[in-house]
């Protein structure tokens, strides 16, 4: 594995400053409430997906889970990328919408699992 004390980042001599320097405190809470809540929302909608509002499930509910967790896979690899400094700190906004997309989907999934307001 690379030494990170030997990268120059294009300067003349040795730095090992964080690629996009510290994150605050404040934006770390940021990020874990960000993604528990999705994770949360997320596991829920996929456990409604396989048991409501019978047994065996519907397979349109299926379907609809499996879109979501394809668009989560998506945001996943952007946060790794984001996390291993790949990406530039600009791209965090992007994640942050597409993070708010799925738990609309996740809450619009649910509504629709429980067939509320039939």
């Amino acid at each position: 594995m690379e030494d990170y004390t030997t990268r120059t980042y294009g300067t003349g001599g040795l730095d090992n400053r964080p690629l996009f320097g510290e994150t605050s405190a404040r934006d770390r809470i940021i990020n874990l409430a960000v993604g528990s809540l999705t994770s949360l929302l997320l596991i829920v909608t996929l456990i409604s997906a396989f048991i409501f509002p019978q047994l065996p499930p519907k397979p349109v509910n299926i379907f609809f889970a499996f879109c979501i967790s394809l668009c989560s896979v998506s945001a996943g690899i952007l946060i790794y990328w984001y996390r291993q400094g790949d990406l530039e700190p600009k791209f965090r906004n992007l994640i942050y919408y597409i993070l708010f997309s799925i738990v609309m989907l996740c809450i619009c999934a649910n509504l629709y699992f429980h067939e509320v307001g039939k």
